[in-house]
């Protein structure tokens, strides 16, 4: 009896000490609470085929684009379908967000058929953030042709705020036609940072921050964010090719990173 008693003694230090210890933080994805802190989830599944204008907290905004659900390319599910023609623009638009903190993080699978080729340096962008308070456009996913490395490349930028209009493009991420890729990016308040995440792979050549970025040499500063587009535009006139194609799905904006892009 006096060794069961020590026994149990032991176990309840131990369980005592363990309960001490803080958790330590970490970005990496709570699998037992995967959407934890949801702001918006999208994968289309539930909307009728067809063209589209809103979802469950979402709506659109297009010029010279189109956007229209589909099923999904692989033979299940569905997917959002956006289209083009020139320097159009078709989003999917999530307004009044209110993220904790002014910062998020975002995932979304997404395709697009071509890149430009033509003009020299077109400009191109998947998604970007506002708010009412502030002129400044946050652009954490986008990219731009570079007639200089024969391709086009991801990049953070910005335009309308202090810092000007800039693309901080890197050759380190190429920008693969053709092929489904898994995007994240985390908006965070703290350094008014951008990082980004292509397949599970974390991107610091595209990190920006308030110091660091590729604009002016004003700091880099977040609005206080209430909406995300999420979709295509192209800023230049004439573009090869004529029209573009872009599909998206599983969508997810959260105060927290829920990951799901790793192989």
């Amino acid at each position: 009896m006096t060794i069961l008693r020590k026994a149990a003694a032991a176990v309840s230090a131990a369980a005592a000490i363990l309960i001490a210890i803080p958790p330590t933080a970490s970005a990496t994805p709570v699998h037992h609470d995967p959407y934890g802190g949801t702001l918006v989830r999208e994968n289309f599944n539930r909307l009728p085929l067809g063209p589209v204008t809103k979802g469950r907290g979402w709506t659109t905004d297009a010029s010279g684009g189109t956007l229209t659900v589909v099923p999904g390319t692989h033979g299940h599910g569905r997917e959002l379908r956006l289209r083009t023609e020139g320097n159009g623009r078709a989003f999917m638009v999530l307004p009044d967000l209110a993220p904790p903190g002014n910062s998020l993080w975002a995932r979304m699978r997404l395709r697009v058929t071509e890149f430009p080729t033509a003009p020299d340096w077109a400009h191109w962008t998947l998604a970007e953030a506002s708010g009412t308070d502030s002129p400044t456009l946050v652009r954490p996913l986008g990219g731009q042709y570079a007639p200089t490395d024969n391709g086009n490349f991801y990049g953070v930028g910005s335009d309308l705020g202090p810092t000007g209009d800039w693309t901080n493009w890197k050759t380190s991420a190429p920008a693969v036609a053709g092929k489904w890729q898994c995007a994240e990016f985390h908006l965070d308040a703290t350094d008014n940072r951008v990082t980004v995440y292509l397949n599970g792979v974390p991107q610091p050549d595209l990190t920006v921050s308030t110091k660091n970025h590729g604009g002016t040499t004003d700091d880099f500063t977040f609005p206080t964010f209430d909406k995300l587009k999420l979709g295509w535009q192209l800023y230049q006139s004439n573009p090869t090719p004529s029209t573009f194609e872009m599909r998206m799905d599983d969508i997810a904006v959260t105060s927290r990173r829920v990951g799901g892009c790793g192989a």
